[in-house]
């Protein structure tokens, strides 16, 4: 098949974290010929979706994980595979690139499918589930946001399309900072805040657990470091082997047809203690860390489940 990823620069990732880079070597592995583009080369030009990147090979090399051919404008309907793996912000580009990426369906089978990744971002899809996530708001209201701290006493305060452990405080009760970071945050953007009740569970780790097609295939740990809220790992946070426990296939079971049915082939959902925090369908990581924790090859199975959808 053919495969194109549109994506951040492939030259600049980390071979031994990145999920991009493993899913570009498995399926280098199964035979399929790999197509890269960054989010910017993305065109549309009289009803056709079209792209200028490169044709490329991956390989085990820090200094240099991709050999690129000359850069040339290709038509993505002639693609079998484009995957959406640029990283956030979920801005008005980023929701762009899903508006024209969407022009494909029928022609080749776009992962995740981005109309539901536009409509159904991280802290938006998990609202649909209630009964399975901590007490949570969306607000740009302070007054609003003061009266939720006043009925939970501690939360956290985080923006809504933020990403990677961005601007996520926690707020005590007495905290007297509120005001302060409502200003900060409402005066440089026009995003609404997302609050949510704070988990004392944090601390004992922040649990990312991978699905595919909807089925849970294993998870990892991520351990704050001492002193911080935040558990990603780009912060600090320390990855931990930990198997799924009896509550994550509950949360898994309960969301994966919808996911499945949206089209939401490679997601990684957040769970602190017995709840659901955040369903990522943007650009999920993970399956590196995973895959030497537990010898669970998700790239391979991420790429069963296209073969499948596709045969």
């Amino acid at each position: 098949m053919k495969i194109a990823f549109q994506m951040d620069p492939i030259t600049a990732v980390d071979i031994n974290a990145d999920s991009s880079f493993r899913l570009a070597e498995e399926a280098q592995k199964r035979g399929h010929t790999l197509f890269y583009y960054g989010p910017d080369q993305l065109v549309f030009d009289e009803g056709r979706i079209l792209a200028r990147g490169h044709w490329m090979t991956v390989q085990r090399d820090p200094q240099n994980p991709a050999i690129l051919e000359e850069a040339q404008q290709v038509d993505l309907a002639d693609m079998d595979v484009v995957w959406l793996r640029q990283d956030p912000p979920f801005d008005m580009h980023y929701i762009t690139t899903t508006h024209l990426l969407d022009w494909l369906k029928g022609k080749a089978l776009v992962v995740n499918d981005p109309f539901w990744v536009r409509n159904y971002p991280e802290k938006l899809l998990v609202l649909n589930f209630p009964e399975l996530t901590p007490p949570t708001m969306i607000a740009r209201d302070l007054d609003a946001i003061r009266d939720f701290r006043t009925r939970h006493g501690d939360i956290i305060l985080k923006p809504l399309y933020g990403n990677g452990g961005a601007g996520v405080f926690r707020l005590t009760q007495d905290d007297k900072n509120l005001s302060s970071l409502h200003e900060l945050f409402t005066g440089f953007s026009r995003e609404p805040l997302i609050v949510q009740k704070y988990l004392p569970a944090v601390t004992e780790g922040d649990k990312r657990v991978i699905l595919v097609d909807g089925e849970p295939v294993g998870a990892i740990n991520r351990v704050p470091a001492k002193g911080e809220v935040r558990s990603n790992m780009h912060v600090g946070g320390r990855p931990e082997k930990v198997a799924l426990s009896a509550r994550d296939k509950e949360i898994c079971a309960a969301i994966g047809p919808t996911l499945r049915e949206q089209g939401q082939i490679f997601v990684g959902i957040d769970v602190i203690g017995t709840h659901l925090t955040e369903i990522n369908v943007t650009s999920p990581t993970g399956i590196q860390e995973l895959e030497r924790f537990d010898g669970i090859n998700v790239a391979e199975r991420i790429w069963q489940a296209i073969e499948a959808k596709l045969a």
